[in-house]
């Protein structure tokens, strides 16, 4: 399989790009600075050098013509209005639109549950940045694509267990981002799990029993 990550240089799409690397596909993706690329490609994985807040759809078709599946996993990570905007909202409408024009069915978006951060006392850009997610999953849910919604609750750095709590509804709790990466990439891998919002924590099943149980 030949996947494309927006994001490939964060911590979930480099565990992603690490994973699926070790399946055997092709892998390569988009970042925003030369030093990220340069290290990318010291580990065998090509990426491009830009911003997709920025970057144009017809510049983006030209980077994933011939890809399997695009996975959008970049994030402004509840920053200004305008980068929240620019990345989190523009960013994944103009993903959708290179895929089609592409011919890439399968598309792929990291998002966040809704209850995410409701510990904490919210400012009006955080809550922005929710308004604007939330705006974005609908929009994956009405492309014609081969859509796929995944939304894990908090991210922690620590050792994945292999086992999580996924489907169309969870608690929000927290999981490993290595146990994020490794959903991922067996959701992208079971092409019978299509055109879902799933929700993601940490749990008692398996990664490869749990996204079974998805299979509709």
């Amino acid at each position: 399989m030949r996947v494309f990550i927006i994001g490939i240089s964060g911590s979930v799409g480099g565990l992603l790009a690490a994973d699926l690397a070790g399946r055997g596909d092709v892998v390569s993706g988009l970042v925003r600075r030369e030093d990220q690329r340069a290290g990318l490609a010291a580990r065998g994985v090509a990426a491009h050098v830009g911003s997709i807040g920025d970057i144009t759809v017809d510049a983006l078709v030209a980077l994933i013509r011939g890809v399997d599946a695009v996975v959008f996993s970049a994030g402004s990570n509840g920053g200004s209005r305008a980068v929240t905007d620019a990345v989190d909202g523009a960013g994944v409408v103009t993903a959708l639109e290179a895929g089609r024009l592409a011919g890439v069915r399968r598309f792929a978006l990291l998002s966040v549950l809704p209850e995410a951060w409701r510990e904490r006392s919210l400012g009006d850009d955080e809550e922005h940045y929710f308004a604007v997610k939330k705006l974005t999953d609908v929009a994956v849910s009405l492309s014609d694509l081969d859509w796929l919604v995944l939304r894990p609750s908090m991210l922690v750095d620590r050792p994945g267990t292999g086992r999580v709590a996924l489907g169309p509804a969870q608690p929000h709790d927290e999981v490993a981002r290595e146990d994020v990466a490794a959903t991922l990439a067996e959701l992208l891998h079971e092409p019978r799990v299509r055109r879902q919002i799933l929700e993601l924590t940490a749990g008692e099943t398996p990664i490869a029993a749990a996204v079974r149980a998805a299979i509709r």
